[in-house]
């Protein structure tokens, strides 16, 4: 019975023991689990494509307002609503009694002169002769000859009244000033119209402008990433842009800004802009609206992940490692052009690591292992 009790005891103490050699060993372990593991990065410099997008509206190359030049009644519309025309296509013929009642007027006022220069020419050649064997005064012949030019000058500007009235008659078929597509038609057959009206649009859309405008701080920062000594200098040395669409998408064609306007508007203080598109489809039309998407090329940049920030108090900010902890770091960023990426410009220096993912789970100054 003894040596049982002996036995129970022994194994008690050796279970005693075993507890305190556990114990002893978490203690040197330093009491708690192992730290958590998070992904990092060490920054590098590299070249990052940053795009400016501003809005733009898409006009022709050529956009013509096409307006009557005598006032008249629409006689017939030869196009329709969006028609390709020609250069010299008529488009409208207008009904104008003025314009045929003013070529009546000088048609007659040139047979008028007309015969007023008969008349006085029959007098000069009766006196003429007459002068000459001293019947009648030289003064008299004189006067005879002034009137016939003064008929003479009165015949050239009746036939040129009469030019100018049949000219003015022509404007009554109107016709299209370049080759282009014809807008909207507001008025129809019947319709009284004047020089005020605009009985449609032709806009050439082989080319087209893109206007836009920037700001004065957007325009000299565009200005200090061009090397360049003159404005000539700097559209020329300006990279190809993008047109985004109304829809979003990407129209496929480069575009060049072509001129800088030279003077601030004071209403808004900003710099007019115009590109132009190649449209050799056709695609783009005249009062169309986009974005211009202007690329700018930083040199010895860091850029980092847009997951691996975070915002808090309107600030953005990463957890750089420092040692074995994440510590917050306030950075100034800008957004990437893929949505995926920022480029820092203040926070940060090359070889700094910072955490990117799990960051949900951290705190400023957790201690932490990094892979």
């Amino acid at each position: 019975m003894k040596s049982i009790i002996g036995a129970g005891l022994s194994i008690i103490f050796l279970l005693i023991a075993a507890s305190c050699g556990n114990k002893r060993e978490s203690s040197e372990n330093g009491g708690h689990a192992a730290l958590p593991d998070y992904p990092v990065i060490t920054l590098k410099e590299q070249d990052a494509v940053l795009e400016s997008v501003y809005p733009a509206v898409i006009r022709g190359k050529v956009d013509i307002e096409i307006r009557p030049r005598v006032d008249g009644f629409i006689d017939a519309i030869y196009i329709d609503e969006g028609s390709i025309v020609e250069k010299g296509e008529p488009l409208f013929k207008i009904n104008s009694p003025k314009s045929d009642q003013d070529v009546a007027t000088a048609k007659a006022a040139v047979t008028s002169a007309e015969a007023q220069v008969n008349t006085a020419k029959l007098n000069v050649d009766r006196i003429r002769p007459l002068a000459e064997k001293g019947i009648v005064s030289s003064v008299q012949l004189q006067s005879y000859e002034n009137a016939y030019e003064s008929a003479t000058a009165v015949l050239s500007q009746a036939r040129a009244d009469l030019k100018n009235a049949v000219e003015t008659r022509s404007w009554t078929l109107v016709a299209s000033p370049v080759d282009g597509i014809a807008g909207r038609i507001p008025f129809r057959q019947g319709s009284l119209v004047n020089s005020s009206n605009i009985l449609t649009t032709v806009a050439n859309i082989s080319m087209v402008y893109a206007y836009f405008s920037l700001n004065e701080k957007e325009l000299m920062q565009l200005l200090t990433t061009i090397e360049s000594r003159s404005q000539a200098d700097v559209i020329k040395n300006m990279p190809p842009i993008t047109l985004i669409l109304a829809d979003g998408s990407v129209y496929p064609e480069k575009g060049r800004i072509e001129t800088i306007a030279g003077v601030l508007d004071v209403s808004t203080g900003s710099a007019n802009f115009r590109a132009e598109f190649p449209n050799p489809h056709r695609l783009l039309r005249s009062g169309l609206s986009g974005k211009i998407s202007i690329p700018k090329t930083l040199h010895h940049t860091l850029v980092i992940p847009q997951k691996a920030t975070f915002n808090r108090q309107d600030k953005t900010l990463v957890y750089k490692v420092q040692g074995d902890s994440a510590v917050q770091k306030a950075v100034t960023v800008l957004p990437m052009p893929d949505g995926l990426h920022f480029v820092v410009t203040a926070g940060l220096a090359e070889g700094d690591k910072i955490v990117v993912d799990g960051l949900a789970t951290l705190t400023n100054g957790k201690k932490i292992t990094t892979r």
